[in-house]
Order: structure tokens, then C-alpha cells, then sequence
């Protein structure tokens, strides 16, 4: 069997021709769909980058890997500990070192356990290609090395390689000589003058007047098409643009993967899977350009998976986990699946070209920058905050999913036997997770503990004043307020320091 998976960084599905977008950013990938079975609501359980992938490499939820944050204690997988045999459970149970038990050789084209020193992603590979460049590299550089190893590995008869592209990423970064191919077609109509003057007064960052973070990075003026404010809606043209055409790069070195298996003669017998690590926001919850709260947005993610041997031209609407998938993808390969793997397989049904049932309800987890889970079930979204990463978000949202894609308005006021039945689900989860758990403390709790997010910590001060500068007075009160309890520790940290 040989399996190739593109791996493409903060890829939000709906911006894919093949999930029905209008803008045609996909042409090579939606060759892919039309062979395959696209999946519409597959989710990562955990997110940004590094926690989602930690997800994926042990098929587990952050709450059980210990993985949900970017930097402190839980930006590491829980150790092993006093039982820890002399190899780890990653040695033995990662998704690569599934798949490699079964003969397959395992290969990765990545820069990002450079990027989030996440060595733990690389437990199970054979073989690690890190172009040295921290995820700043550009998808060409990326095919390169890429074509490099298909055209002289890929007529081995098994392996596995991921190729893993970071472009749609902020800071939008295709090469300028690229142009603009979409220029002619218009962008997603959403965000109007009236939403965005009223996205201007709310705070947090990556919010309107803060794009590039909590205000204007000076590496964005090496990115053009990266806004750093949006004032009007060619503001937010640019921002579509700057990702749309980010992912239509993409695809064009996509293509050039297909064509040489194609040119070797293997793509009959190639299995393919294209996925990412996380979606993003441009716009929605008032957040530009980043991915830091555990809603919709940031946590579908495409699925296409094309495999010898299986129907395709087909898509599947259930609720999915993404190491769902990966646990289906090691079934399907012969592999035998580690007991305690949160993953559910559903080869069975695919070999047999029947649909499988998914799950009846997800939960969503994010702690890097806002620290929140929430819970996706049948048409609704609902988001518990613990911290706001400065947002002013409250304790509790809920979205209609189906009628507001956008998450434009929160009816959790409107709908108290939702918001009910979704604190049950959520409540029911952590108590299961936390009877499985080998560290029996919530992760969630060791971050707020540390004071929040990573992205957050030590930014409090410093950007009340900015609020205040840029005239919003009133999120800094609200905002000042909600989180006294952390300036009066930073007050008395600086009177104990002098």
C-alpha cells in the first residue's frame, strides 16, 4: 500500500471549490474529491497547530496526551513515568508507528517540529525531511523535496509520506509574482461596512485594529497581501484574497504531487488523504487572520480520502473526529489499533460501501490563546470560555451552525434547554476523560493556572493601554474588570521585584 497525505495547514474547508465555494481555489484538490469521499464534519478535537497535531500523531484527545496549549507544561505529551518501558508509548502507539508495524515505510516533509519543538510528531517516521525554514517556507520549496522523494521512492510497494504545506497560514505569504488569479471573483459578501465598524469597537487579539496580533507586527510589511487592519471592506477583500490565493498556490503544487505519481505510474494504487490541522477565522467571533477559540471555524477541517479499491465520487455528512479518520486509515492498511486510542475506526463500512454512523456529539477544545471547549451537536454550537484571551467573550455562546455559518449571533439566551443539554454532554465528557486520565487533573486547569493561553500571558497590561489609545475605553474597563484578579498579580509581582 503507499499513502500519500497533503497535509495542508489552517485550511478551512468552505474555502475549498469542492465544498462548494464559489472562488475556484481548488482545481487539483477537487480532482481528488471527485475520486474520493469528501467528509463535511470532520473536526479536530484540539487546537491551534500543536495541539492538533499531537491529536492526530496519538490518536487522543489533549485531554488525554496532555497536549492542548503552545507553550508551558501542557504544551508536552504527559511522561511516561515510573511504568515508562524502555520504549515509550509513542514508540509503539503513535499513528506513524502503527502504520510502520505493518511494513510500511513511514516518511515526513514537515517544518513543524521545528516550529512548536513538537518532537514528539516525528515518533513513528522512518524518515524526516525538515527544510530548516521554521514554517515560513512557501509550497514550492515543499514540492520540491517532495517530487525528490515520490520520484525516487515512490514505485517501492509500501509506504507512507506526509507532505505538509503551511501557505494559507498567516502571515499570507504567496510570492508576489504569483499574482492574483482570483481577482475577477468576488468574495465571500458577509462583512460589510456596518459589521466592520462594529467589529472596530470590540477588542482582543487579531481582532479589526489588531490583525497581525495584539498591534502592527513589523515583519508584515514583508507579507503585502497580509492586512494588518481592516477600516473598510477592500480591507477585507485584501484578507480574502491573501488566504484564498494562499490556498489556490497550494493546490497548484498539489497538482504537481498528483502528476508525478501520475507520471510514475502509480496513481491507481495510491492511496490519498488531504486534511489540516485547524481552519481559521477571517472575520467571524471578530477574530482576522488567527485561529484561538474552540468554535466552528477553527475546528472543521476538510477530509478527502481516495483509496484503491473503495467507492468514492461520494460525501459523508457525519460528525467526525479527525483521528477518527486516522484510526480508519490504520484499519485499512492491515495495522492493528492500540486499545486505548480515543480514534473510531470505520473501515468496515467503507470497504463494504456502506455508511457509518459518526458520532452523536463532538468536543472541542482550545487553550493557546482563548482557553475554551465547547460542544457540536446536531445544528447547534456551544462554546464554554474560562478565559477570553481578552475578547470579552462570555461564559457561555451558543450558534445555530446551520442557519448561521458565520457565528454572528449568539442565541444562548434564546434557547436555556440547548445551553442545558450541552453543559450535560460537556460535563458527562470530562467526567469520562478524567476517569481514563493517567494525570487526573484537567489540563484546562494547569493552563488557567499558569495564567491562560500562552499567546496571552504578560499581555494584559500593555494592551489595556492600546485599547484606550485607539478609543475603546469601554472593553478596557469591561475587560480590566473581568480580569482584576491577574493585574493585582502583576502588581504585586512588580512591587515584590523592587
Amino acid at each position: 500500500m503507499r499513502l500519500l497525505f497533503i497535509d495542508i495547514d489552517t485550511l478551512r474547508p468552505d474555502h475549498l471549490s469542492c465544498y462548494g465555494y464559489p472562488r475556484t481555489t481548488s482545481p487539483c484538490i477537487d480532482e481528488v474529491a471527485r475520486d474520493g469521499i469528501r467528509f463535511d464534519q470532520m473536526h479536530v478535537s484540539d487546537s491551534p497547530c500543536l495541539p492538533s497535531r499531537s491529536a492526530l500523531v496519538t490518536c487522543r484527545f489533549g485531554f488525554s496526551n496532555g497536549v492542548i496549549n503552545h507553550g508551558g507544561e501542557r504544551a508536552e505529551p504527559y511522561p511516561g513515568g515510573a511504568s515508562r518501558p524502555r520504549r515509550s508509548r509513542l514508540a509503539t502507539e503513535s499513528w506513524p508507528s502503527v502504520l510502520q508495524a505493518t511494513g510500511m515505510w513511514c516518511a515526513s516533509i514537515s517544518t513543524f517540529g521545528e516550529r512548536h519543538s513538537a518532537f514528539h510528531w516525528y515518533s513513528g517516521f522512518n524518515e524526516v525531511h525538515n527544510l530548516g525554514t521554521d514554517g515560513m517556507e512557501t509550497a514550492d520549496q515543499v514540492a520540491r523535496v517532495a517530487i525528490e522523494w515520490l520520484t525516487r521512492n515512490g514505485a517501492g510497494d509500501s509506504w507512507f509520506l506526509h507532505v505538509h504545506f503551511w501557505d494559507p497560514h498567516t502571515p499570507y505569504r504567496t510570492p508576489a509574482e504569483y499574482g492574483n488569479p482570483l481577482a475577477g471573483q468576488p468574495p465571500p459578501g458577509w462583512i460589510d461596512q456596518e459589521i466592520i465598524d462594529h467589529h472596530r469597537r470590540l477588542a482582543g487579539p487579531h481582532s479589526a485594529q489588531e490583525v497581525t496580533g495584539w498591534g502592527l507586527a513589523p515583519r508584515v510589511e514583508k507579507f503585502p497581501r497580509q492586512p494588518h487592519e481592516i477600516v473598510t471592506t477592500e480591507d477585507a477583500r485584501r484578507m480574502f484574497d491573501g488566504y484564498d490565493v494562499g490556498v489556490h498556490y497550494v493546490d497548484r503544487h498539489v497538482g504537481r504531487l498528483l502528476e508525478t505519481i501520475e507520471t510514475l505510474g502509480i496513481r491507481d494504487e495510491t492511496a490519498i488523504l488531504v486534511s489540516s490541522d485547524h481552519g481559521e477565522n477571517l472575520g467571524e467571533l471578530g477574530i482576522y487572520c488567527d485561529h484561538q477559540t474552540a468554535d466552528q471555524l477553527t475546528h472543521r477541517v476538510p477530509l478527502i480520502l481516495c483509496w484503491p479499491g473503495i467507492r468514492g465520487g461520494r460525501v459523508d455528512r457525519e460528525l467526525r473526529y479527525q483521528f477518527d479518520a486516522a484510526a480508519t486509515v490504520a484499519e485499512l492498511v492491515g495495522a492493528h489499533l492500540p486499545a486505548d486510542w480515543d480514534g473510531h475506526s470505520f473501515a468496515g463500512e467503507l470497504t463494504r460501501g456502506l455508511s457509518s454512523p459518526g458520532r452523536d456529539h463532538l468536543v472541542l477544545s482550545a487553550a493557546a490563546w482563548a482557553t475554551q471547549r465547547s460542544v457540536r451537536f446536531d445544528r447547534w454550537l456551544c462554546i464554554r470560555t474560562y478565559h477570553d484571551a481578552f475578547h470579552d467573550f462570555p461564559g457561555t455562546m451558543l450558534f445555530d451552525i446551520e442557519a448561521d455559518p458565520t457565528e454572528s449571533r449568539d442565541v444562548a439566551e434564546e434557547h436555556p434547554q440547548i445551553v442545558a443539554q450541552a453543559n450535560q454532554l460537556l460535563a458527562d465528557w470530562e467526567t469520562s476523560r478524567l476517569a481514563k486520565s493517567t494525570d487526573a487533573v484537567d489540563p484546562i486547569s494547569t493552563v488557567l493556572a499558569e495564567g491562560g493561553g500562552y499567546y496571552t500571558r504578560g499581555r494584559l497590561v500593555g494592551y489595556l493601554e492600546r485599547l484606550r489609545q485607539t478609543g475603546r475605553e469601554d472593553k478596557a474597563r469591561l475587560i480590566e474588570a473581568k480580569h482584576a484578579d491577574r493585574l493585582d498579580r502583576v502588581s504585586r509581582l512588580s512591587r515584590s521585584s523592587r
